[in-house]
């Protein structure tokens, strides 16, 4: 009897120990995972910054029509900027469509290329048809762009909302949360928090 009443404690002793340990993880993996927060994409230009005015440019379409880029009318217009031999941008095509679909109420997206190749054929094969697809070098340099693929979100008052190297899906989600936010970047935002906190930290 004795024995078991001694086994008992020590299965209790070891169950609280257990209750102890797994709340200290959780609290050591909620604190990693603020310090690593998901990153936004990567804001690298030196033509353009946040909240400046959008370039107007008249550019024309592979099917011929003249699109105003930069230029509201009455949404958001993404400019995504990519190419035919750009492996990541071929990766992204299916998550840029599903994002236009889902944004549709709010955002037109606007394709962007340049360079001697077969964009007409390319569009085709991504099932991009339904998206005005800019070929043009001029384009690319006025918006900064260096390294594909890239997206500008530009808003309803022509003004630079976001922009970043577009890597994933969550990339290009993270300009439309930074233009939510009214902030620079996913990672301007995170830095705003962290310093909160330790503002908060500092008081207590």
């Amino acid at each position: 009897m004795d024995l078991l009443v001694v086994s008992n404690i020590a299965l209790w002793i070891g169950f609280v120990a257990m209750v102890v340990v797994n709340l200290a993880l959780a609290r050591q993996i909620g604190v990693l995972y603020e310090r690593v927060a998901p990153a936004g994409a990567l804001m690298m230009n030196q033509a353009l910054s946040v909240g400046s005015q959008a370039p107007e440019l008249a550019v024309a379409t592979l099917d011929g029509q003249t699109i105003e880029v930069g230029k509201s009318e009455g949404k958001s217009q993404l400019l995504f900027f990519l190419s035919p031999d750009c492996p990541v941008c071929n990766e992204l095509t299916p998550a840029l469509k599903s994002a236009a679909k889902a944004e549709s109420s709010w955002m037109n997206v606007v394709l962007a290329s340049d360079g001697e190749q077969d964009h007409t054929g390319y569009a085709q094969r991504k099932g991009l048809q339904d998206f005005p697809y800019v070929v043009s070098e001029l384009l690319g340099k006025t918006y900064g762009v260096a390294k594909l693929p890239y997206a500008v979100l530009i808003d309803e008052s022509n003004k630079i909302a976001s922009m970043g190297i577009i890597n994933s899906r969550e990339h290009l989600e993270s300009l439309f949360e930074a233009k939510e936010r009214k902030v620079a970047s996913i990672q301007d935002y995170m830095d705003r928090k962290h310093a909160v906190h330790i503002v908060e930290a500092d008081k207590q």
